[in-house]
Order: C-alpha cells, then sequence, then structure tokens
C-alpha cells in the first residue's frame, strides 16, 4: 500500500494500525477493556452530579483569572470509552490554559440512547458552571469524535433551552452527521482507526427510536446563535466531509468557526501518535483557539 496518502510524521505508524477499531462482535470486549484500563486519579477529583453522570475535575495550580473552564467529552463512537482514558489530554489541557478542566462519564448506547448522553453533557455543563472560582458564561466545551458531536449537540440544546451559554466549542473531528453514505470517498483503503461501518454502528446504537433532526447536529436547519467554534479534522479521516461541511453550515449562518484541516491525517491520529510533531501542533492550535476564546 502507498503511504504517500498519509502525513510524512504518521506513515509508519498507519502501516500497523486498524482501519476500523470495533464491530458488533468486538464491540463488547472493547467496551469491557475500556473499563478496565487504567487511569491514574492523582490529583484528579470524581464528583457524581447526578445518578446517572459523574465528572474528573482537573484543577490547575492556581486560581484562574477570567473564571474560565474547560468541559470536555470523551470519544467512543456513543458507544464506548470512559472520561478515565483522556486524564493525560486534559491534564496537558489544564497546564497549557490554567482553567479547571471537567470530563463527564455519560451513559452510552445502546443501553441508553439519545437524549441520554447528551442530557448528561447538559447536567455537567451546568454542574461546572456553579463551581466557585467560574465564571457561568466563561465555560468553553469540547470533545474528540463522538465527544465532538456531544459537544456540537450541546451547544445547540444550550442556545434552545436558553439556560446556559457556552463560551467556545472545540469539535474534534467530530461526529456530527448519521449520513455518511452520500460522501463520495468513505470506502477508502486508507482510513485508519475509524470507517463509514463503525460510524454507521455508532450512530444506530445511538438514534434508536430518536427524531434525526433534533438528535443530529447536522440535521438541524437552524445553526444561528451558537458559541464561535474551532473544527480540527484530517483529510484521511471518513469524518472530512461531513465536518468540512458543519464548519461551511456554521459560517453560513454567521457562527466564528476557524477549520483546522490537516493534510494526510487519519482519526485519531493525534492520540495514537501523540509525541509526533503533527500532533503537538495539532493540540498547540486548539490551545491557541481556546487560550484567544478566554482572553477575549
Amino acid at each position: 500500500m502507498r503511504s504517500d496518502h498519509y502525513h510524512p510524521d504518521l506513515r509508519a505508524i498507519a502501516r500497523v494500525l486498524p482501519r476500523s477499531p470495533f464491530n458488533k462482535v468486538t464491540l463488547p470486549a472493547l467496551r469491557a477493556l475500556a473499563r478496565r484500563a487504567p487511569s491514574t486519579a492523582e490529583g484528579v477529583e470524581i464528583v457524581a452530579i447526578t445518578r446517572s453522570a459523574s465528572v474528573r475535575l482537573y484543577q490547575p495550580e492556581g486560581p484562574c483569572p477570567h473564571g474560565g473552564a474547560l468541559l470536555w467529552i470523551h470519544g467512543g463512537g456513543y458507544v464506548l470509552g470512559t472520561a478515565a482514558q483522556d486524564d493525560t489530554l486534559c491534564r496537558r489541557f489544564v497546564r497549557r490554559l490554567g482553567v479547571p478542566v471537567a470530563s463527564v462519564d455519560y451513559r452510552l448506547a445502546p443501553k441508553d440512547p439519545y437524549p441520554a448522553a447528551l442530557e448528561d453533557c447538559y447536567s455537567a455543563l451546568a454542574w461546572l458552571a456553579r463551581q466557585p472560582g467560574v465564571v457561568p458564561g466563561r465555560v468553553a466545551i469540547g470533545g474528540a469524535s463522538a465527544g465532538g458531536g456531544l459537544a456540537a449537540a450541546l451547544a445547540l440544546l444550550a442556545r434552545d433551552r436558553r439556560d446556559l451559554t457556552p463560551l467556545f466549542q472545540l469539535l474534534v473531528y467530530p461526529m456530527v452527521d448519521d449520513r455518511p453514505s452520500s460522501r463520495p470517498g468513505l470506502a477508502s483503503a486508507h482510513h485508519r482507526m475509524w470507517s463509514e461501518k463503525s460510524d454507521r454502528l455508532g450512530w444506530q446504537a445511538y438514534l434508536k427510536g430518536a427524531d434525526r433532526r433534533s438528535a443530529v447536529p447536522a440535521r438541524h436547519d437552524d445553526l444561528s446563535g451558537l458559541a464561535p467554534a474551532w473544527m480540527g479534522v484530517g483529510t484521511v479521516d471518513p469524518l472530512y466531509g461531513q465536518d468540512v461541511e458543519y464548519a461551511n453550515r456554521l459560517r453560513d449562518a454567521g457562527v466564528p468557526c476557524q477549520l483546522d484541516v490537516v493534510d494526510g491525517a487519519f482519526h485519531g491520529f493525534d492520540i495514537v501518535a501523540s509525541k509526533k510533531p503533527v500532533a503537538q501542533r495539532f493540540f498547540d492550535r486548539q490551545c491557541d483557539a481556546l487560550h484567544a476564546a478566554f482572553e477575549r
């Protein structure tokens, strides 16, 4: 297989990574492994905020002068993952931004389909906005993959309920559209860590019985009045097409949106190749966008 489809920093690892992390057969085992994955509890406060949701709270060494905070939502295709999987990432955000970060453990499909995960994220946002030292209107929301999709959905829900106003959306290769089959190139052999089949499995589990016009961010007709956004995605990601479309629709609706496209990057490249310069620069740009939002 030719390797020049990938960014030079990612060519070696792309040769050994799977196209898709899960399917109907492997999903139960992967969920069990995710629950048993080691995490570092040192310096992390675990708080039950409702009967169904909890957060892992990471605090900066000193007080935050502008009252900002970040609610982070983990990925996993809406069907797997835990907040603990992003311990290292959340600590990096805290060190770089000097703000408290809360990572939410939300209910997973198919046991708990829409709107369970979204309501848990909304509860976490409301909880974080009430914490000492946090200014309610200065809470950014963000996530990767399904977490990015939930962050986008959370921005819409907060707008419609009018109780909470997120400061900013950080959308890292988010799952925002359940209609991938309308886009060309989704069967590419060069995709890694995600595929159209994985995408379809996650959405089917999450949307069981749901009104998709309400549950899926890209199906909303009106995207106006949302928090400004940063969206990042690689060109070798099956979500590339839907993410670019969503970013353009945000802009068309009058929502400031910075689109960051990484040539030759696959889904989750910044996680599996976090030490590579291309991944570190990708994280730097996320922090730059968040820092600018907090300082405005």
